[in-house]
């Protein structure tokens, strides 16, 4: 493994141990966790990016995608264990929408300052921002009925038993995408036509590639729990909400993953894969991760529903339609990219001052 200025970060790691051990301030175990985080995923999305090269792009970018994403998930039910629901609602939104207009809105900058055009799959990336829409609806829909029905007396079952019920069909949707995806389109993320960039750098073997995303995984795993048992009250000190948290400081922390890889292989020209890994982590959040974590709340005796603010659901829903802009015409420049940061930028502001 190349020894790389981002790796400096993982001292943070034992920093944070120490910090736990002295009973340090929330905002200094904080502070030092998601420093660690960062780099933590950084090591997870090199070794996916190593495991691409025997997979292809639609594997890889699943796999990228799934272990990227392990740090939100861990980070997710850590918070849904200590009843953070908020959190964990807010994390889920900033997953979605930090996917799609930070993570592709960076690549996008990153790869088209270095070439003027670059191309990707139209139809496997229309596909994408479909799925990015069902989740959009799917939290809608609750929120509607919500609005209905509270001054049901028997509004939190119902809520429940809905929340529930879509998780279950969101689910559904995900499994059938992977079969898509993986067996009767595959040839639509395959790549085929891209033109990449020759690299000689020597690649890992599986072996290699797999333990060291076992390693990191268990890593992100401790550092998530100092994080989460930190992270409201930290909140509260420096002035911020936990939806601000959640949406925003959580998100992007847990994105490193993505970042790193996706913005890598789009200076490569491989924006097939950086859509991929993008567009596929969103969709992952919102088809696996969120219904997963709905299905853990039972399991933790802290039911959660998928009634999130309206702020957040027209977050998702804006976040859908920017997507579905960008990827109409299966081609991308920078400034699409600063477009996508630019919109992420102002619901960041928006959320900040969101009391």
């Amino acid at each position: 493994m190349k020894v790389r200025p981002l790796y400096a970060l993982l001292l943070f790691a034992p920093a944070t141990f120490l910090a736990e051990l002295f009973h340090a301030s929330p905002i200094v175990i904080f502070g030092l966790s998601a420093l660690a985080i960062i780099p933590l995923a950084g090591v997870m999305g090199e070794a996916t990016e190593h495991l691409t090269v025997k997979t292809g792009p639609g594997i890889g970018g699943l796999l990228n995608a799934s272990f990227g994403n392990a740090a939100e998930l861990i980070i997710a039910i850590m918070a849904l264990h200590k009843g953070l629901l908020d959190v964990v609602k807010a994390s889920i939104t900033g997953s979605i929408i930090g996917n799609i207009l930070l993570v592709l809105g960076a690549a996008i900058v990153a790869g088209g300052i270095k070439h003027e055009r670059q191309v990707f799959n139209r139809t496997a990336a229309s596909l994408g921002a479909t799925l990015v829409a069902l989740s959009a609806i799917a939290l809608v829909i609750p929120s509607i009925v919500h609005q209905s029905i509270a001054s049901n007396p028997n509004a939190l079952p119902i809520e429940r038993n809905l929340s529930l019920d879509i998780a279950i069909v969101l689910f559904i949707a995900y499994i059938l995408s992977l079969v898509f995806a993986l067996k009767t389109h595959k040839h639509l993320y395959d790549g085929s036509g891209e033109a990449g960039e020759e690299h000689s750098e020597e690649h890992w073997s599986m072996n290699k590639s797999i333990g060291i995303l076992l390693t990191a995984t268990i890593g992100t795993a401790l550092m998530a729990e100092a994080l989460t048992g930190a992270v409201e009250q930290a909140a509260h000190t420096l002035g911020m909400t936990d939806l601000f948290i959640g949406v925003i400081v959580v998100a992007v922390v847990g994105n490193a993953a993505e970042h790193s890889t996706a913005i890598v292989v789009a200076m490569k020209n491989k924006m097939d894969l950086a859509v991929n890994i993008a567009v596929g982590s969103s969709i992952q959040i919102a088809l696996f991760v969120a219904p997963l974590l709905v299905f853990a709340g039972y399991l933790f005796g802290q039911p959660m529903n998928l009634i999130f603010s309206p702020i957040e659901v027209i977050a998702i829903v804006m976040s859908a339609g920017v997507l579905y802009m960008i990827t109409q015409d299966g081609e991308s420049n920078w400034m699409e990219g600063v477009m996508c940061l630019a919109v992420y930028i102002i619901l960041g502001i928006a959320f900040f001052f969101l009391p």
